[in-house]
């Protein structure tokens, strides 16, 4: 290991409130259940319309999941913190390559989102158009 770096383990305050306590009985259950596993993760979000078929893979390599679903990312990442104390709570700690650090409740979070997407939008951007988002770090 690089002197450089160091290994940060988390305290048992933190690995007891973590949601997969066990790695290895996770692993092998997705690997055993594969169709049951996700769709068992899925449901954690909320959906808009539920899906039909958790895997099609009918058209192999071009395999489709959660079939006939509909969900919003957006939603089940913010918005549903956004009511209450939740939208106070830390959503994000960013860490630049050069030691910066940036923290976002949820609701500064949603409202950095909201900003970006309304620079999309000024910019002519519609839904179901195709955009790449090009990082060029400081060398």
């Amino acid at each position: 290991m690089d002197s450089k770096q160091q290994l940060y383990f988390p305290s048992s305050e933190v690995v007891e409130q973590a949601n997969v306590q066990n790695y290895e009985t996770l692993y092998k259950r997705s690997i055993e259940d594969r169709e049951g596993f996700w769709a068992e993760q899925a449901s954690l979000l909320e959906w808009y319309k539920p899906w039909d078929k958790v895997l099609d893979d009918s058209n192999k390599p071009f395999y489709k999941w959660f079939v006939g679903g509909q969900t919003n990312i957006v939603h089940n990442a913010i918005d549903c913190h956004l009511q209450g104390a939740d939208c106070n709570k830390l959503a994000i700690i960013w860490e630049s390559e050069g030691g910066e650090t940036r923290s976002f409740s949820y609701y500064a979070l949603n409202r950095e989102v909201c900003q970006f997407a309304n620079i999309l939008t000024s910019m002519g951007i519609k839904k179901g158009d195709i955009v790449t988002i090009e990082y060029a770090a400081d060398t």
